[in-house]
């Protein structure tokens, strides 16, 4: 078994690569079964399933960042639902 002593594993940190995992778990299974087609959005590109998974991770990190740096550490559960609701417009919209 390696040895994982070198980063602080904490459970909200295992919880934060499980869902990564499963994310990426989920995006495999549906282009096995659903093969994706690009879709061009408002931002007039063609993106795919994945594009706009790596954008909706990409914005949700620096929403999360400006928010410890306008708010501080509290209250990072709103940062998390402005993420899930960027998430979604971009998967809709993009």
């Amino acid at each position: 078994m390696p040895d994982f002593a070198w980063m602080a594993w904490t459970w909200q940190t295992a919880l934060f690569f499980a869902g990564i995992a499963s994310l990426l778990l989920v995006m495999t299974v549906l282009a096995v079964y659903r093969p994706e087609t690009e879709r061009v959005g408002v931002l007039r590109i063609p993106t795919t399933r994945g594009d706009r998974l790596f954008i909706s991770l990409l914005g949700a990190a620096f929403i999360h960042l400006a928010w410890l740096g306008l708010f501080g550490p509290d209250q990072l559960w709103w940062a998390f639902g402005l993420s899930l609701l960027y998430a979604a417009a971009v998967f809709r919209f993009v």
